[in-house]
């Protein structure tokens, strides 16, 4: 029996949220050590914009939008990729790539948060415990003292949280907005605002812009994955997840991302993986779990 077609694109979009994303903190980490970091989330978002576009005009998709639909692309750029990206690469100047992971983990917990905030939704049982759990996990990974005492940690963790929570609030928004129909399009105009919008940041905060000919190597290789696979294939398939699946599936990706890449902080740049990281991890993935899973807990009466 053949497996559907729109089976085949949510696993293999559900792959890339998973594990082309899990290996973007390791690319950024990289990246920023040489480049500023909003020139080069501009950069990267602006490069990918213009592939995305190429694509849809080789595809002969319609690049047609309404007013309505432009302002939401801008809006949503700028939660997704203006603060909830730029700013978090900032943030990585201060804080290492695993540990930033395990923060964004809890990307299940503002979406749950905010859904019920902004639709009312009743929280479950299941869900409660999670963001329990979600709270204590946090605490045990932001109170170590060899990442508090260092300079700048406090603020890149704080900063970190912030993003997360404007990238929770964008799942929500774009998963109602009017956008173009098309997944490739509406990228499209997503990346192109943002990097103009970063673009400006990068202006206003002076930073200094250099020519990828004067980039080494593995920050050329860096800017060409994220582009590429971190921004044309993930965030492509991260659009079209948020149409076809519920936002708490998406925010799933919290479950992958931070393994892959503490793992590849661990043995590419020889990041420290701590014990107190280790049960932070375990407690703050559990929390997720809790949070994301359809599985209905009975609590019995007291004494019975």
């Amino acid at each position: 029996m053949a497996i559907p077609r729109k089976t085949i694109l949510i696993v293999l979009a559900f792959f890339a949220i998973y594990v082309i994303w899990g290996s973007t903190y390791l690319l950024n980490k990289i990246a920023v050590v040489e480049l500023p970091p909003f020139f080069l989330a501009s950069f990267r978002f602006m490069t990918a914009g213009m592939i995305i576009f190429a694509i849809a005009k080789w595809m002969k998709l319609s690049l047609a939008i309404t007013r309505k639909q432009l302002i939401n692309c801008v809006f949503s750029g700028f939660l997704f990729l203006v603060y909830g990206n730029g700013v978090f690469v900032w943030s990585l100047k201060y804080v290492d790539s695993g540990f930033a992971a395990l923060e964004a983990s809890t990307q299940p917990l503002f979406v749950l948060l905010l859904m019920r905030l902004i639709d009312n939704k009743k929280m479950k049982v299941n869900s409660i415990i999670g963001i329990a759990l979600g709270i204590l996990g946090m605490y045990i990974l932001v109170s170590q003292q060899e990442f508090v005492s260092q300079e700048g940690s406090l603020l890149g963790i704080f900063m970190i949280l912030t993003c997360v929570l404007s990238w929770s609030y964008g799942s929500v928004f774009v998963s109602k907005a009017d956008l173009p129909a098309n997944y490739f399009v509406s990228t499209a105009y997503q990346m192109i605002s943002a990097g103009i919008l970063l673009s400006i940041t990068s202006l206003v905060f002076g930073e200094t812009w250099t020519s990828p000919l004067d980039w080494s190597t593995s920050v050329k290789w860096s800017m060409l994955l994220l582009s590429v696979f971190g921004s044309v294939v993930a965030f492509t398939s991260f659009n079209y997840l948020l149409k076809i699946v519920s936002p708490e599936k998406v925010s799933t990706s919290a479950y992958v991302n931070p393994v892959i890449a503490i793992l590849l902080g661990w043995y590419i740049l020889d990041e420290s993986v701590s014990l107190q990281t280790m049960i932070a991890a375990c407690v703050l993935l559990t929390g997720v779990y809790f949070i994301t899973t359809k599985r209905k807990i009975r609590i019995r009466p007291f004494g019975r």
